[in-house]
């Protein structure tokens, strides 16, 4: 319980900040189950977590346009991860198609053991315009320690997101 308040506690004070700094914000609120594939059948469980995009930070790359991105999901057993990377954007009519690879920190609480703090999520996200500014999306990921760990057993997450600009 203690860890879910510090968590709560850490992304509000980011969001705020990150608020204040600026007004071209792209906010994900998602949703999902984390270790979809699960043989054992006993680290399935329930996400949700925030992500957030600067849109004064876009840049036009040989590899398409990119932005830089930051997040953080809890699952349902309290595991928690806090992320930062890069995310690619391709607009193919109102399908939005981004996939990104993001670094971070994974606290496995009474979760999953992803065997080390330091794991990648590499993730695909594909998005629909609904509204002026907003989407509706599917995302599927993949976290990872890339053997630098004691183990690494990974997870496969799937999630529905919903993005809009502020």
């Amino acid at each position: 319980m203690k860890l879910k308040f510090i968590t709560y506690f850490l992304l509000l004070f980011v969001f705020k900040q990150t608020v204040v700094l600026s007004e071209n914000l792209d906010i994900s609120v998602y949703t999902g189950t984390f270790d979809v594939i699960d043989k054992e059948g006993d680290d399935q469980t329930t996400l949700i977590g925030v992500e957030h995009r600067n849109t004064d930070l876009f840049r036009k790359t040989f590899l398409g346009k990119m932005a830089p991105v930051t997040g953080a999901f809890v699952t349902g057993k309290d595991s928690i991860y806090f992320y930062t990377g890069i995310e690619g954007q391709y607009d193919i009519g109102p399908m939005k198609i981004s996939p990104s690879f993001t670094p971070g920190y994974y606290e496995k609480g009474s979760g999953k053991d992803l065997g080390s703090a330091l794991e990648f999520k590499s993730e695909i996200k594909v998005g629909f315009d609904i509204l002026k500014e907003s989407k509706l999306g599917y995302s599927y990921s993949h976290i990872s320690n890339n053997d630098w760990g004691s183990t690494n057993p990974g997870t496969d997450n799937q999630q529905i997101t919903f993005s809009t600009r502020f």
